[in-house]
């Protein structure tokens, strides 16, 4: 895994692959963003809502912390062996959105991603166990949480639309 000397790293490189990731659908009509090929396991609509809904979690889980209350993770409502439903829960959520509302509101929460990470201490960024909700056998730190979120999906969904793309030119 990628490692990052410091938060400004991290933060540049959320940004670089969020911009290389979100220009992949500029070229993409309204009307194909929900077309599913069998050789891509997400629509180009499922690929944004994906990250959206990893976003908010984390936001959630951090900003439950912060506030005293009980983080459960992944949520309320699903464990983590329940993920394929989980998953099914964000696509329902932002069903009725068109492909340009969907790439606004990713570019929103990239800018809160970013405001956020950007203001954490290096301690809560690169120490285990600073925040509860990142406690695991893994004894991950929080900036490993945030690369698996962001920029490592950014690059394989990247990856993702591209083959999506070459598959349904002719669709």
């Amino acid at each position: 895994m990628q490692e990052y000397d410091n938060k400004v790293a991290l933060i540049d490189a959320i940004k670089k692959t969020y911009q290389l990731f979100d220009r992949e659908f500029d070229e993409i009509l309204e009307e194909k963003k929900d077309i599913r090929i069998k050789e891509v396991d997400k629509t180009p609509q499922e690929m944004i809502v994906y990250q959206l809904g990893w976003l908010n979690l984390i936001m959630g889980w951090e900003n439950d912390e912060l506030n005293g209350k009980e983080v459960v993770t992944p949520s309320r409502d699903y464990k983590w062996n329940q993920l394929g439903q989980l998953y099914q829960s964000f696509y329902a959520e932002y069903s009725g959105y068109s492909l340009k509302e969907l790439r606004n509101l990713f570019k929103e929460s990239i800018e809160m991603w970013c405001d956020w990470i950007g203001q954490l201490s290096d301690e809560e960024l690169f120490t285990p166990n600073v925040r509860k909700w990142t406690v695991t056998r893994a004894n991950w730190p929080m900036w490993k949480w945030v690369h698996i979120n962001s920029v490592a999906p950014f690059k394989s969904f990247r990856t993702k639309i591209r083959k999506w793309k070459n598959l349904t030119e002719t669709i």
